[in-house]
């Protein structure tokens, strides 16, 4: 199973590209993960719907073949952190791969939203881009310890 998180433009800011790498660095114990970044095109004069369309675009010629892309979004599904482990133990018991997706500033444009089958929300909070990253990457390290039964989670059970 490899987990491919695709997601809109680079971590700019130091402090979050650094936790992305740590995490990213301590969830490939437990996965195999590919990191995939497509340009944001929210920069050069576009609007809002023009750089939606884009990206839009570039993330779904990013997928894998054959590879389902799940959308992360704040319309999704809430689950647990227990809840997104199972889950993605399920994938890697089938020997799933799987494309998890994030937008840009704009969030997702509707062609990458009717792709998707299944719709996650990582927070009920708007979060900036580059901070969903993290909180995707670290959520993905945690389930790992929780399938793995190490004491790094803290929640319910």
């Amino acid at each position: 199973m490899v987990i491919h998180v695709l997601a809109v433009g680079r971590v700019r800011q130091a402090v979050l590209r650094e936790a992305c790498d740590d995490y990213l660095a301590r969830a490939r114990r437990y996965f195999r993960l590919e990191v995939r970044e497509v340009p944001d095109s929210s920069r050069g004069g576009r609007t809002g719907a023009e750089a939606l369309e884009r990206e839009g675009g570039a993330l779904l010629r990013a997928l894998p073949d054959g590879v389902p892309p799940v959308a992360l979004t704040r319309a999704g599904r809430e689950e647990t952190s227990v809840q997104f482990a199972r889950r993605l133990g399920e994938w890697q018991r089938l020997g799933r791969d799987v494309a998890l997706v994030l937008g840009g500033a704009g969030g997702l444009s509707p062609a990458v939203m009717e792709r998707c089958s299944l719709k996650l929300r990582l927070s009920a909070l708007t979060l900036p881009h580059e901070l969903a990253r993290v909180v995707l990457l670290e959520q993905i390290y945690r389930a790992g310890t929780i399938l793995k039964g190490e004491p790094y989670h803290k929640g319910a059970p």
